[in-house]
């Protein structure tokens, strides 16, 4: 445990990590759930690209609760609301918002990080925020290239 930070700065950090381990956890469920509703539905592409997604968010899950236990916290097993159902086209967008939130929530997390001092947990979360604009990305291209049904 870091004897750097303070016990509440800890505390607070742990709660902001938390805030990721509920996001991954529903990001990992509502990739998967795409994966296997879109089946019937989309190229074998699009099929692969939800699961190595959902493995990308199972490893950001998994690094945040590492690291909630390292600063003496419990890591949460409730994920944030999910959104299932529709045809690809909707998928793609519940996808990508799903990662613009996580953009959003890293980049202030980052900020509390920094201000607290915590240079490891802020240097974690850049690493992930990298991947989840990556993310970002491939979504925005697929809906911009592609005309999807």
């Amino acid at each position: 445990m870091s004897f750097l930070l303070k016990k509440e700065d800890r505390k607070k950090i742990v709660d902001a990590l938390n805030q990721g381990v509920g996001r991954e956890i529903a990001a990992i469920i509502q990739y998967l759930h795409h994966h296997y509703m879109a089946e019937s539905i989309a190229s074998p592409e699009i099929i692969e690209m939800f699961e190595k997604t959902a493995r990308d968010e199972m490893r950001h899950m998994e690094v945040f609760s590492e690291r909630i236990a390292y600063l003496k916290g419990v890591p949460t097993t409730k994920p944030w609301p999910i959104k299932t159902g529709g045809d690809l086209k909707k998928m793609i967008k519940d996808d990508l918002e799903i990662e613009y939130t996580a953009c959003e929530l890293y980049k202030k997390h980052i900020k509390l990080c920094d201000e607290l001092g915590d240079t490891t947990t802020r240097l974690m979360l850049e690493k992930i925020l990298a991947d989840e604009e990556d993310h970002v990305d491939q979504w925005e291209t697929i809906l911009a290239k592609r005309k999807i049904r």
